[in-house]
């Protein structure tokens, strides 16, 4: 069990069930979320973005999230805002079953206007050697894509939004134009969807050949990253349904399609590729733990 208070965590790997661990460490933030965030006073979601961005990263790798750490610069320390913002963490944290072992809150007059701040996760994660993802040598042709449904944006995106936003001239409180009973500022700020519990069990049992965060690059620069050179991602783009915010950003902002494939998830958080004869164990794992879950595509060869 981690002190609080001192100055630094201990953390016994061999107590969390490994034979021969390798350690994964992703450090990320949220980016211009934060200035969504801030503009309307909302502190209570992008926390738990912070931790999603780092959390599902660790996925990519096969790896479990073990522990957390937070850093949180301010020029002038707003409590209740840090304490929002922190109580995210921990929420994302407790939705990613990892710990959240300590952090730094650094204030500095000067740097920050009144108001503003920033922040920047680092998750250590752990895999057993032989667990590693992508497993390049794996793949094939064939090989099919399945895709987990987003929440919306998940922090990816955000200076898009905030410019069609103001070319909408709606405000943050006005009614949300897809979301009847939300702010849009709430809506747009609808925290990501941490993916850990539900897919962790299918690394575990060697299901998964390979496996994308579709974050900043969308769904054009993510899934080549966990493919094999001599393969690429073949979309059936009717395959499924982006929730409504999609739409909207698409009509408001006239973002050609292109455009959205590259700068958003589009409805997809995740993207796994798995053997065609795993994607029925597959997919109904995933439903069972309460992800929407749909074969997406195929894995093709990139020279056809």
């Amino acid at each position: 069990e981690p002190s609080l208070g001192g100055f630094g965590a201990l953390f016994d790997l061999r107590a969390a069930g490994y034979a021969d661990p390798l350690l994964v460490t992703p450090p990320d933030g949220v980016g211009p979320t934060l200035k969504l965030a801030i503009e309307p006073g909302i502190h209570d979601t992008v926390g738990i973005d912070l931790g999603g961005m780092c959390v599902i990263d660790l996925l990519a790798q096969g790896s479990e999230p073990l522990f957390f750490l937070d850093y949180y610069a301010t020029g002038k320390l707003d409590v209740e805002a840090a304490a929002a913002v922190v109580a995210g963490i921990a929420e994302g944290c407790r939705q990613a079953g990892c710990a959240l072992v300590g952090g730094e809150t650094a204030e500095m007059p000067g740097m920050y206007s009144e108001g503003d701040y920033d922040m920047a996760g680092f998750c250590v994660g752990a895999v057993d050697r032989d667990k590693v993802l992508p497993r390049l040598a794996d793949q094939r042709p064939g090989d099919l894509m399945i895709g987990l449904g987003s929440s919306g944006p998940h922090s990816n995106g955000y200076s898009l939004i905030r410019r069609i936003v103001a070319r909408t001239g709606l405000a943050w409180d006005a009614p949300c134009p897809w979301a009847p009973g939300r702010t849009l500022a709430r809506a747009l700020l609808e925290p990501t969807r941490i993916y850990i519990k539900s897919v962790l069990p299918l690394l575990k049992a060697g299901r998964v050949k390979g496996l994308a965060h579709i974050t900043g690059g969308g769904l054009i620069e993510n899934p080549p990253r966990c493919l094999a050179d001599g393969l690429a991602p073949r979309f059936d783009w009717a395959a499924w349904t982006p929730p409504p915010v999609f739409g909207w950003l698409a009509q408001e902002g006239g973002v050609a399609e292109a455009e959205m494939r590259r700068t958003f998830n589009c409805g997809l958080g995740l993207v796994l590729v798995v053997a065609p004869e795993d994607a029925g164990a597959v997919l109904s794992g995933l439903t069972a733990a309460g992800e929407e879950a749909v074969v997406v595509g195929e894995v093709a060869s990139a020279h056809i």
